[in-house]
C-alpha cells in the first residue's frame, strides 16, 4: 500500500466471522452429504457429535438431542451414512459444521440396521441361547396376556384358550402395542404380568402390521423385560414372516397370537380322547398282565418243585452215606463181628485188674447177655 492511499478500517474477528456466517449460511441451503462417521460421541446432554469424512475432506456434524433420541440405529465409527442438514458457522471456534436434521445408514434401512445391531448385541450376551429357554407348564393355573385389550389378537387368543382348556384362568394386562412409548409400556406390562399371583405363563401377543407398527417389539426394553420375566413367555407377534427381537428372546415363538394360546394350554379334547382310549384298553391290558403273571407263577412253581426234589434226593443220599458210616462205628456192629462187652455193675471193664476172682460180671454179646463169675485173672505183662 502506497503512502497517501486511505487505509481500510479493520474489522473485528467477530465482525468477520459474522460476515462469513451470513454468507455461508445464506448461500448454502439444506444439503445431503454422504460420508463415513468417525469420532462419534453421544454426550450426557443427549446431543450427538461426530466427524463426517471421505478420502479428501471432513466436516464436523452435530445432531441435537431431540432428533438424536429418535434415531432407530446406533451411529458408530466407520458407519457409512447419508446426512441431511444445514451448514452453520460456530463462531466461538471459527469453524463451520453441519447441523443434522436426519441421518440414514447408506445401503440399508435404519430399522434394518437397528435390528441387526440389537440382535448382535443381545446374541453376544446369550439372550437367544437355547439353554436359557424354559419349558412351558403342561397345566398352567393362570395365563397372562400382555397386549392391547381391544385388539382382534386378544379376542382370538381368549377364544382359543376357552376352547382348548377351561381349567386355566386368563387375565389381560393391557398395554399399547405400537407408537411412541409403546416399548416402555410393554416392558412395564411384562413386569406386572410376571408378578401376578398364580400366573404360570405369559403371552406377549399382537396382530399383524407393518415393520414400523411392530417396531416396539424390536426395542431393547421389551427384549430385556422378556428375558427378565420370572415365568416362561410365549411371543406371538404379527404373522409367520414377522420375526422380532422379542420372538428371539422369548421361551417359545408362536407364528400368530392364536398359536401362542394353543401352545400355552393343553387341548381338552385330546386329553378326553386319551382317557377314553386308556379306559378301553385297560381291561385288555389287565387280562394280559394277569395271564403273564400266572405263567410266571407256574414257571416259578415248577422250578421250586424241581429244586425241592433235587434237595430231597441229595439229602437222602447224604443220609444214607452218614447212616452207613454210623452203622460201621456202632458197638453192635463190632459185637457182630465176634467181639463182646463186659461190665461190672455199670462200669465197662477194660482192665483185668479191675476185678477179683469170684466177682460177677455181665458180658454183652451181639445177641443177648450172659452173667459170668471170674474164675481166674490174667494180666498182660508190661
Amino acid at each position: 500500500m502506497s503512502h497517501g492511499e486511505a487505509q481500510m478500517e479493520p474489522l473485528s474477528v467477530s465482525d468477520l466471522t459474522g460476515a462469513i456466517k451470513e454468507v455461508l449460511e445464506t448461500a448454502i441451503p439444506a444439503v445431503r452429504v454422504a460420508g463415513e462417521l468417525s469420532n462419534v460421541v453421544l454426550a450426557r446432554s443427549g446431543h450427538l457429535y461426530a466427524t463426517l469424512k471421505d478420502d479428501a475432506a471432513q466436516i464436523r456434524v452435530v445432531m441435537w438431542k431431540g432428533k438424536a433420541s429418535r434415531l432407530r440405529f446406533e451411529p458408530r465409527d466407520g458407519l457409512a451414512v447419508i446426512c441431511e442438514g444445514n451448514v452453520e458457522v460456530y463462531a466461538p471456534r471459527g469453524a463451520y459444521q453441519l447441523i443434522l436434521a436426519a441421518m440414514q445408514p447408506e445401503g440399508v434401512g435404519s430399522l434394518e440396521l437397528a435390528f441387526r445391531q440389537l440382535q448382535e448385541k443381545l446374541a453376544a450376551e446369550g439372550l437367544f441361547d437355547p439353554d436359557r429357554k424354559r419349558p412351558l407348564p403342561t397345566f398352567p393355573r393362570r395365563v397372562a396376556l400382555v397386549t392391547s385389550p381391544t385388539s382382534a389378537a386378544v379376542r382370538d387368543a381368549l377364544q382359543v384358550l376357552r376352547r382348548r382348556w377351561r381349567g386355566t384362568d386368563a387375565i389381560v394386562v393391557p398395554t399399547a402395542v405400537q407408537g411412541d412409548g409403546a416399548a416402555k409400556q410393554i416392558a412395564a406390562a411384562l413386569r406386572t404380568a410376571g408378578g401376578l399371583s398364580g400366573v404360570d405363563v405369559v403371552l406377549l401377543i399382537r396382530g399383524g402390521g407393518s415393520l414400523e407398527d411392530l417396531w416396539a417389539f424390536n426395542e431393547e426394553p421389551v427384549a430385556r423385560a422378556v428375558a427378565a420375566c420370572p415365568v416362561p413367555v410365549v411371543c406371538g407377534v404379527g404373522h409367520e414372516i414377522d420375526v422380532t427381537i422379542a420372538d428371539l428372546v422369548a421361551d417359545r415363538r408362536a407364528l400368530t397370537p392364536s398359536e401362542a394360546a394353543e401352545l400355552a394350554v393343553p387341548d381338552g379334547r385330546e386329553i378326553e380322547a386319551f382317557v377314553a382310549d386308556a379306559a378301553e384298553r385297560l381291561p385288555l391290558a389287565l387280562r394280559r398282565r394277569v395271564a403273564t403273571e400266572a405263567q410266571r407263577l407256574d414257571e416259578l412253581d415248577a422250578r421250586l418243585a424241581d429244586a425241592g426234589r433235587r434237595r430231597v434226593e441229595r439229602g437222602t443220599h447224604e443220609l444214607e452215606r452218614l447212616g452207613g458210616r454210623l452203622h460201621a462205628l456202632s458197638p453192635l456192629a463190632v459185637l457182630g463181628r465176634g467181639f463182646s462187652l463186659t461190665r461190672q455193675e455199670k462200669s465197662v471193664l477194660t482192665d483185668a485188674a479191675a476185678v477179683a476172682v469170684g466177682d460177677e460180671v455181665t458180658t454183652r454179646l451181639a445177641r443177648g447177655s450172659i452173667r459170668c463169675e471170674v474164675l481166674e485173672r490174667t494180666e498182660d505183662e508190661e
